[in-house]
């Protein structure tokens, strides 16, 4: 039996399995709902779950490029300090010219510099991405930290603000954009020949190369749109805040792989969906919501977040040790 022809059955258990996730996961939400509702009065009043979906939207944003590198069985930890590198010179540019376009495209085109950056270390050095985001990470942290030369920048225009806290029919603006990406992130890798490339590569990136697919060609592509991704979310966490100085965007990375891995994708590749990602930072932003609501001490929040990935790290590699065994 060829590689290809091996590869083929565990390709084709994605799509149910991921169904099969993403219910798994609808339900905790249902379950969670339920409880912070018992224990709390203020938890389904319209305001905190409205923030709640605005939260997870951030989260979202985030995670859906990461999401794509992950489906390939790579990992990018340099999503935090590109969004605080990207975060950071959109807001001196917003500043400087009173042009919140100017901003926006400098934050995503140098988001997708950065993802470039990522995917020809990992396509042209075969450096392992672990390794390669990991130093990009510091490499992107020390340019904003000296980029910004301790400073801090504010005050941006009310049009650009409204991106992260203005509100349409009563519904913040930022969930408004998640609902759209997460179209057209869903129509990109469900109904798109690079989107079953992606899968493909994930699952066993041999037989996708012997197959025909250009696998440096879509790491690169994947690893520019984490990036570029990045580089939208700090403009939602940049007019959200209304400030931003060198340590904006440090906390970010383990709450986006924690919406990733919560939300069904494999660290292994080949399984996952954004739909699941979605859900992923809905569980993991009603956990912290409702430990927010109970007053309990933020310094727990991390060690929460942390037992939560490796939780569901440990179901992922059972539920891929029984699949594998079928």
């Amino acid at each position: 039996m060829s590689q290809m022809e091996a590869a083929a059955p565990k390709f084709k258990l994605t799509v149910s399995r991921d169904v099969a996730d993403v219910a798994y996961r609808l339900l905790a939400v249902a379950l969670i709902c339920v409880v912070l509702s018992l224990v709390s009065d203020a938890f389904l009043t319209a305001n905190n779950l409205l923030n709640v979906l605005r939260q997870a939207s951030l989260v979202f944003f985030m995670a859906s490029g990461l999401t794509l590198v992950i489906l390939t069985g790579k990992i990018d930890l340099s999503i935090g300090a590109t969004v605080g590198l990207s975060a950071c010179v959109a807001a001196t540019i917003i500043k400087s010219t009173g042009s919140p376009w100017l901003g926006a495209a400098a934050a995503i085109g140098i988001g997708g510099i950065v993802g470039l950056g990522n995917g020809l270390m990992v396509t042209k050095l075969r450096i392992p991405s672990f390794i390669a985001t990991y130093g990009m990470l510091w490499v992107a942290q020390g340019a904003t930290y000296y980029y910004m030369s301790g400073q801090s920048v504010y005050g941006f225009p009310p049009g650009f603000r409204a991106l992260g806290s203005g509100y349409l029919l009563g519904i913040p603006i930022p969930i408004y954009l998640m609902v759209v990406f997460l179209a057209i992130g869903y129509f990109f890798t469900k109904r798109t020949t690079y989107g079953q490339q992606i899968y493909a590569i994930g699952a066993n990136t041999v037989a996708a190369r012997l197959s025909g697919i250009p696998v440096n060609s879509r790491l690169n592509l994947v690893f520019v749109l984490s990036g570029a991704m990045a580089g939208l979310a700090s403009l939602i966490y940049l007019a959200r805040l209304n400030s931003a100085e060198g340590d904006i965007g440090e906390t970010l990375t383990l709450p986006t792989i924690a919406a990733v891995v919560i939300g069904g994708t494999s660290l292994f590749g080949g399984v996952g969906s954004l739909f699941g990602t979605f859900i992923g930072g809905l569980i993991l932003t009603l956990i912290l919501n409702g430990m927010n609501l109970l007053n309990l001490n933020a310094n727990w929040q991390p060690l929460v977040t942390g037992l939560i990935v490796l939780l569901a790290v440990w179901l992922d590699m059972k539920t891929r040790s029984k699949t594998d065994s079928n």
